[in-house]
């Protein structure tokens, strides 16, 4: 897995990544730390690749397991530490999860293992944050809302 950030010049703090897989992500700073404020910052960014990866994890167990999910969404809150590096201290996912008859503990234990066994992220983030989960299940075969 490869990726190049590359700074987009001097009259700013905005910068392109590039994937290995080819799609491109803008970042850039608050405005008291040279930014203009155009694109999600950097640490906003690794949240929310975090909240990705546990949300395809929930989803793709759901769906090994043959049960009719229909929408997932995760809100991710997270604290940082005041002296830096700053690294998140804590950071909770709260899922929302809908689908026709989804039983709530196939939620939850596909909650619990993208949690305990398959994420990635939440695993490198778990090393300096205390992570916590819940979920909400919606039985009405539609979407959640935001």
């Amino acid at each position: 897995m490869e990726c190049t950030v590359n700074w987009q010049g001097p009259e700013g703090m905005v910068f392109v990544a590039e994937t290995g897989s080819g799609h491109l992500a803008a970042m850039d700073g608050a405005p008291e730390g040279g930014g203009r404020n155009l694109a999600p910052r950097p640490m906003e960014m690794l949240l929310a690749g975090a909240g990705g990866c546990t949300a395809y994890d929930v989803v793709l167990i759901l769906k090994k397991g043959r049960h009719k999910v229909s929408g997932c969404s995760v809100q991710v809150t997270a604290e940082r530490a005041e002296e830096h590096p700053r690294v998140f201290t804590r950071i909770h996912f709260h899922f929302r999860v809908s689908g026709r008859q989804l039983p709530p503990d196939a939620v939850e234990r596909a909650v619990a293992l993208s949690s305990e066994k398959y994420c990635s992220a939440s695993a490198m983030l778990g090393k300096t944050a205390q992570i916590t989960c819940d979920f909400a299940l919606f039985d009405n075969g539609n979407s959640p809302g935001g």
